[in-house]
């Protein structure tokens, strides 16, 4: 039986897992996922595709924006964006972490307390964001607040259930061992 378009798995899936740069606490235990090609890509809209599977895995309180132009990260809650418009560079992993080029169609998984910025964009880029359970995160730029607080809280945050677009059977589960 064919897989439907819908639920196609991504073309591939890249993991990286970067440590504490002593201003981005990033994540020791559960590294950035990123799915390229899912069925999003050849949707005639993306945004409502991705809205509509996140909210179905339980990733809720989704938004549509960019992605902010400064080292940030969240130590309350795991985060998933989907590129639903045009593309750009990212930096995954704090100052020291790693550039990375997103495009319609992929999907970036980010655990608490890893770092993430734009680097540039097309004029047209947006992701839709959301979080597991619907929880919102807090908003940490690198080297802002007692770190150590804020790897309490990494270490507190649970890993979700479901994968955000594939839900129960996702490879990201299988990343993100519970």
């Amino acid at each position: 039986m064919e897989t439907p378009p819908s639920a196609q798995m991504p073309s591939e899936v890249i993991t990286r897992l970067f440590g504490d740069d002593g201003s981005t606490p990033n994540n020791p235990a559960l590294p950035v996922v990123i799915f390229r090609g899912t069925g999003a890509k050849g949707h005639q809209d993306p945004a409502s595709w991705f809205q509509r599977r996140f909210v179905t895995h339980d990733w809720g309180s989704p938004w549509r924006w960019t992605v902010y132009p400064y080292h940030h990260h969240h130590s309350t809650n795991h985060e998933v964006l989907g590129v639903s418009r045009g593309f750009a560079r990212l930096v995954l992993g704090g100052k020291s972490g790693e550039e990375f080029r997103v495009d319609v169609g992929d999907v970036i998984i980010i655990p608490a307390g890893v770092g993430h910025k734009r680097l540039d964009s097309s004029d047209d880029f947006q992701v839709v964001g959301a979080y597991p359970g619907g929880r919102e995160p807090d908003l940490i730029a690198a080297g802002e607040g007692d770190i150590s607080i804020a790897r309490q809280r990494i270490a507190g945050v649970a890993a979700p259930e479901l994968d955000p677009v594939y839900g129960a059977d996702g490879p990201l589960l299988r990343y993100w061992k519970h």
